[in-house]
């Protein structure tokens, strides 16, 4: 099974997204935009997992969510990676060690493709078959603020490839109350 661990933003967040996409996807030609249906904020991937290990994965990522208070995010801003993806930033509460507790869990129940790149939380929403400017489009988006939200669970995610790639929750855990300030 191929699994990542997210975060699974509201559906009026994602309708802010998609309105100030609006009238933007052809900014830039050729890209493949993102299906609204599987937008989340990826916290850890976790590449193929045996079923055998899904039973310890469940656990330590609930033990992971349990450790951490919910966080108040929003999306800001765009940018883009390698010239590849295109992609919304998130502000807020940080998330970075909410997600190395989420690739702790995987690599400890014995998945063995987690990715090591430097966690940058973001929402990816197009790709480019081959390095394209997406200047344009980042400079469109690029004042780009939504409202902020609170997300207070992760869920483990099981990706089916195919022409239209889709993506279940396998399970999903509380985050802890939010801290008071």
């Amino acid at each position: 099974m191929r699994l990542f661990a997210a975060i699974l933003p509201p559906p009026e967040i994602l309708d802010e997204v998609a309105a100030a996409l609006a009238g933007r996807t052809h900014v830039v030609e050729g890209l493949r935009w993102v299906d609204r249906a599987t937008w989340h904020l990826t916290l850890a991937f976790y590449g193929e997992v045996p079923e055998r290990a899904l039973p310890d994965l469940e656990v330590r990522l609930a033990r992971a969510a349990s450790r951490h208070p919910a966080k108040r995010l929003a999306f800001e801003g765009a940018g883009a990676f390698s010239k590849r993806v295109f992609w919304l930033g998130v502000t807020g509460d940080p998330l970075v060690r909410l997600a190395g507790s989420a690739a702790a869990a995987g690599r400890r129940a014995g998945a063995v493709q987690t990715d090591e790149k430097r966690f940058h939380a973001h929402l990816t929403l197009a790709r480019a078959r081959q390095p394209t400017d997406l200047r344009p489009l980042v400079e469109a988006l690029s004042s780009f603020a939504g409202s902020s939200w609170s997300a207070d669970s992760i869920h483990l995610m099981r990706s089916h490839p195919g022409p239209t790639v889709r993506y279940e929750s396998l399970g999903h855990w509380a985050l802890a109350p939010a801290e008071r300030g």
